[in-house]
């Protein structure tokens, strides 16, 4: 065991949880408006436990027991067998497991902000569950659990594939299939609360740290590097939008600065751990401006109600960012090199080549088996509230609790 690398991921694994509890929950429950406020903190917090539950009995195990190609194995049930002093590498396993456990829980947690404020919290739960099995365990195996995309040399150092573009795909189907919110085009829908979004958001940049760096699995260069290039994409990613938000309306905004932000955090991890700090600059840029005009193509155009925009920030972003690990993996590129392609690639087109496949058949994959899991917690309880409990709000009719109480 290394005590060093343990230390490290040790302080990983609590800032990548500090990402979804408080951050990811702030962060999405400032968004929507006063009346479904808890309801969004409410989900994540029970998406955190119940995943951690699951994880434990057999997402685990199956996600990263040798198996085959396509799916892993019962061997680390209740993770049996694991003891104290076994080891994961030069690290416990147990601590791997709850950093991968970490990666768990956020990910069905982003896909909260595609069906915000208007899905049964019975529907979220069943759904948030089956999807982890059938969607999250599956790809986590293919990419890094010694399954066949992993095989094939795919960069996803951080989670592109297994995290954004799964999630983004989520949400996307999950909005397209329960339609918009009530008044959705018509009527104000404005955050609640934006300090408590970029309080949330703040949190978010900060445990970013955990969640690039702490993939190195070690205390050493290539963790330092994946901090330093998370924290340049996710400060050009802001920027960008901000300026870009500036000159299309006239003014910059809080919201977009943020948002901008999350953009350049997602488009930047699958790539984190094989760009160099100029290359990291070019793909927060690009991050900024084609996730800026994915979201308002698809609220504006498409009429899509994907509430929080999810999709074409961390979906678009996840494609993007994989693509772009392709390009400046290269060693070629000048000062915009990176650190080489995988085993067995020789050629920029050969790597672009394999991210390719990674991204298809994640978006395909992931978008066919969400659509099924919606359909069939519909049939089996029902996805949405009804027209009167939307009107009312989800905090009073789920929950019976108010975000906010006056005082007389």
């Amino acid at each position: 065991m290394n005590s060093a690398n343990t230390a490290w991921i040790m302080a990983s694994t609590a800032l990548v949880l500090f990402m979804t509890l408080p951050g990811l929950a702030m962060f999405y429950g400032g968004l929507v408006r006063t009346k479904n406020v808890l309801s969004v903190l409410m989900q994540c917090f029970a998406i955190a436990g119940m995943v951690s539950i699951l994880w434990l009995i057999a997402g685990y195990s199956l996600a990263f027991g040798e198996g085959n190609a396509w799916i892993g194995d019962f061997s680390r049930i209740l993770m049996s067998g694991v003891g104290k002093e076994t080891l994961s590498g030069d690290i416990p396993e147990s601590l791997f497991m709850l950093f991968q456990m970490t990666f768990a829980i956020i990910t069905p947690a982003l896909i909260v902000g595609g069906f915000a404020e208007r899905m049964r919290f019975s529907a979220m739960l069943l759904f948030s569950a089956i999807w982890l099995f059938l969607v999250y365990v599956p790809i986590t195996h293919w990419v890094w659990g010694g399954g066949w995309l992993g095989s094939m040399g795919l960069y996803d150092f951080a989670g592109g594939t297994v995290v954004h573009i799964t999630a983004g795909v989520a949400a996307l189907v999950a909005a397209m299939v329960m339609g918009p919110r009530r008044g959705f085009g018509t009527a104000s829908m404005m955050p609640h609360n934006m300090t408590m979004t970029i309080a949330g958001a703040g949190m978010l940049w900060v445990g970013w740290f955990g969640f690039n760096g702490g993939s190195a699995l070690a205390a050493d260069g290539s963790a330092s590097m994946a901090m330093l290039v998370t924290h340049i994409s996710a400060a050009t990613g802001a920027m960008t939008w901000l300026v870009r938000e500036w000159i299309k309306f006239g003014k910059p905004s809080a919201l977009g600065a943020v948002t901008g932000m999350v953009a350049g955090l997602g488009t930047i991890t699958p790539a984190s751990g094989f760009v160099g700090p100029a290359g990291a600059l070019v793909i927060g840029l690009l991050a900024g401006i084609i996730c800026f005009s994915a979201t308002n193509y698809l609220k504006q155009v498409l009429k899509i109600d994907d509430s929080l925009d999810v999709f074409p920030v961390h979906g678009i972003g996840g494609i993007l960012g994989t693509l772009l690990a392709g390009v400046f993996s290269s060693t070629s590129l000048g000062i915009f090199s990176g650190y080489g392609f995988a085993d067995g690639i020789t050629s920029m087109g050969g790597q672009l080549w394999v991210q390719f496949i990674g991204v298809v058949v994640t978006v395909v994959f992931t978008a066919v088996v969400t659509l099924g899991i919606l359909k069939l917690v519909d049939a089996l309880i029902g996805l949405r509230v009804n027209k009167e409990e939307e009107i009312e709000g989800l905090d009073i009719v789920l929950h019976e609790e108010r975000g906010y109480n006056e005082i007389s």
